[in-house]
């Protein structure tokens, strides 16, 4: 097990309570694994205060609070694993320092807009002493620097929430070594000796502590697609090395996802109130039996006819649990937006899916509910 520095871009409170976390856990238990040097990437003025409580000795709180295995959890824990917080604009030098002596995995949560390059890194500048303005133009900046130095390869682990996250950021990279005029050794080692991985996380954060700490749900998941040469940084039951990310993504997507997206559609047509939660819905005996019907009579078996029955039965009892959670306010309102798509995405995928392996599957609710939209678009 390595014991690699971790240099993680982005202060989020998702990775406070997700890799960091973990990290903090498996050290625990005496692995020789970490720890996290936190980078600020955005340089805003608002959370240098953030960046330098990453330093503390005495860590910062992680609360755990929600339903697990029907019984309700509430628990926090003080994480140590984060070393210390860099601003990339002021601290430079010494992250590529760091990049260089010590770093062995980059790991990364940067928001929906992280994998966006500026303009001014398209070009020669890019690799040159100054910072880069974006997320993908400082990690290449980064990258060039270790390779130029002879170090190790590294491996990249982002877990933003992007479809083949690791194959996306690696193309950003390579295109930006090429429009920088890099070396063809760099772009080959790019391409055929740094470890990009492709990963899928899931959990729940629902609150930022000040300075810096999170409350999150108990369920988490950090799935990561094998790759050659690949070696986690850490070993953790919430860590899985998984040879395709596929079923994960399945499962997460028809069956939570789904879950969520029929709730919503008997939110809209029932007209619940406004203000009207998942967890309000899930109290409501007659709701819950419709949603624990339609798990068991048309969702599991399309999970089963792609083989995948045992692990989506456990999945929906999971989904059920992070449903009915106590102390989050997930309001239904909030997941309707956007409704047509869900049920394209979510539900009549779904359908398609399951279809591929067993056609006659009869999924009465699901294709009605499909049906409706369908003719709504029509009309």
């Amino acid at each position: 097990m390595s014991a690699r520095l971790i240099i993680q871009f982005g202060t989020s409170r998702f990775l406070q309570a997700h890799a960091a976390l973990f990290l903090h856990e498996a050290r625990e238990q005496g692995q020789a694994a970490g720890p996290i040097v936190v980078v600020q990437t955005s340089g805003a003025a608002g959370r240098a205060g953030r960046v330098a409580a990453f330093g503390r000795p005495e860590g910062y709180p992680v609360i755990i609070r929600g339903m697990q295995d029907g019984v309700a959890v509430d628990r926090q824990v003080q994480v140590t694993s984060v070393a210390r917080g860099l601003s990339a604009a002021a601290d430079w030098d010494e992250l590529r320092r760091l990049f260089v002596a010590d770093a062995g995995y980059v790991i990364s949560n940067t928001g929906d807009a992280g994998y966006a390059v500026a303009a001014a890194d398209r070009g020669r500048a890019l690799l040159q002493d100054d910072v880069p303005a974006s997320f993908p133009g400082k990690l290449t900046a980064l990258l060039h620097h270790r390779w130029r130095h002879g170090a190790a390869p590294i491996t990249v682990l982002p877990c933003e929430l992007l479809n083949r996250n690791g194959a996306v950021l690696q193309g950003l990279v390579a295109e930006l070594a090429q429009q920088a005029g890099a070396e063809a050794g760099f772009v080959a080692w790019l391409q055929e000796t740094v470890i990009w991985a492709d990963t899928l996380v899931d959990r729940i954060v629902s609150a930022p502590l000040e300075p810096v700490g999170a409350v999150a749900e108990p369920y988490a998941l950090w799935a990561v697609e094998r790759r050659p040469g690949l070696v986690l940084p850490f070993e953790h039951p919430s860590l899985e090395l998984a040879d395709s990310l596929e079923p994960f993504e399945r499962l997460k997507l028809h069956i939570l996802n789904l879950g969520h997206t029929v709730l919503a559609e008997i939110f809209q047509r029932d007209g619940l109130a406004a203000g009207t939660t998942v967890k309000d819905m899930l109290a409501d005996p007659a709701i819950a039996a419709r949603l624990d019907a339609l798990y068991a009579e048309e969702v599991l078996p399309g999970f089963a006819a792609h083989g995948m029955e045992d692990g989506a039965r456990a999945y929906v009892a999971t989904t059920l649990d992070r449903f009915r959670n106590p102390f989050l306010e997930h309001r239904v309102a909030d997941i309707a937006q956007n409704h047509a798509l869900k049920v394209e995405r979510r539900i009549a995928a779904f359908i398609d899916w399951a279809a591929e392996r067993d056609a006659a599957l009869p999924m009465p609710v699901l294709r009605g509910l499909v049906a409706r939209h369908a003719a709504r678009e029509q009309a």
